[in-house]
């Protein structure tokens, strides 16, 4: 058997193969290694009873995730599944590339994560390189969840919502400064706290003071990630994430003022990163 993993910071996907390439989706807590250790990973799969089912026929595991940028943190999730997928070959990399896996239709394209994170590269159909690092939620993740979720939060705190979206939010979430303030800075994954008020900005998406946000805040994803590469307007930009997806028709302004070229938007890249590693790793192996 094998599994392969698309993990965000919010939410991972569990696709179990068998030996007949018949599949079975198993969701769980999105896994970060800046956030969480080895034995959280480790103990939160124990009470996924479904997978547990499983663990010992598990014979190779194909992990992609956010925050598994470096040998360091890859090892912390590595760890964490070994302990639980005792007799599995672990394999783990960076969500970037199932994001370039995902979204691969046999040419060169640039490859874009916004979901509760952001994160570009550049993808020729052998090698994913990148030109800009990704900084995180507080010095980076442009028009991502943690950036949208920061300005919805510093807005109601200034009283600069309009007044029907204020008295909306007050009655959806009944918080005040002091919570947020504490949740922001004192919890653990805050950045996951912070983008999960993106659905109360999807809710409010028609009202012109969340167009503009969301508009600005992706043409500066684009700025940043995309017009980095010198030929961002000669091949395709594909995205996947909820952000993407949701807010296209504003992702489409955004890139048509920079002279960008939308390809593929993949709210959830687990099928085609499943259908990448059928054609061109599974086979090979």
């Amino acid at each position: 058997m094998v599994l392969i993993v698309e993990s965000g910071s919010t939410k991972s996907d569990w696709v179990l193969l068998s030996s007949e390439n018949k599949q079975v989706i198993y969701s769980s807590m999105g896994f970060n290694p800046y956030f969480h250790s080895s034995s959280v990973i480790e103990n939160e799969l124990r009470r996924h009873a479904e997978l547990m089912t499983h663990a010992e026929k598990i014979q190779q595991i194909y992990f992609y995730g956010a925050g598994c940028s470096s040998s360091e943190m890859n090892d912390i999730v590595k760890l964490g599944l070994t302990n639980v997928f005792t007799n599995a070959h672990i394999h783990i990399d960076h969500d970037l590339i199932a994001c370039a896996y995902a979204t691969y239709s046999g040419n060169p394209s640039i490859c874009c994560i916004i979901g509760t994170g952001s994160n570009s590269c550049y993808f020729d159909g052998k090698t994913v390189s990148e030109v800009v690092p990704a900084l995180g939620y507080i010095l980076g993740d442009e028009g991502s969840g943690t950036y949208f979720g920061k300005k919805l939060l510093s807005a109601f705190l200034y009283h600069q919502l309009p007044k029907h979206v204020e008295e909306d939010f007050v009655k959806e979430y009944a918080i005040d400064k002091n919570e947020i303030v504490n949740k922001v800075y004192r919890n653990d994954n805050a950045n996951v706290y912070i983008a999960s008020f993106m659905p109360f900005i999807a809710k409010h998406k028609e009202e012109v003071f969340f167009q503009k946000m969301i508009e600005d805040g992706l043409r500066h994803f684009i700025e940043v990630h995309v017009c980095c590469y010198p030929n961002y307007k000669d091949v395709e930009i594909n995205f996947v994430g909820s952000i993407a997806s949701v807010f296209r028709n504003a992702l489409d302004r955004a890139a048509n003022s920079l002279g960008a070229r939308i390809g593929r938007v993949v709210q959830k890249p687990v099928e085609g990163l499943v259908s990448y590693h059928l054609d061109y790793v599974l086979g090979k192996e």
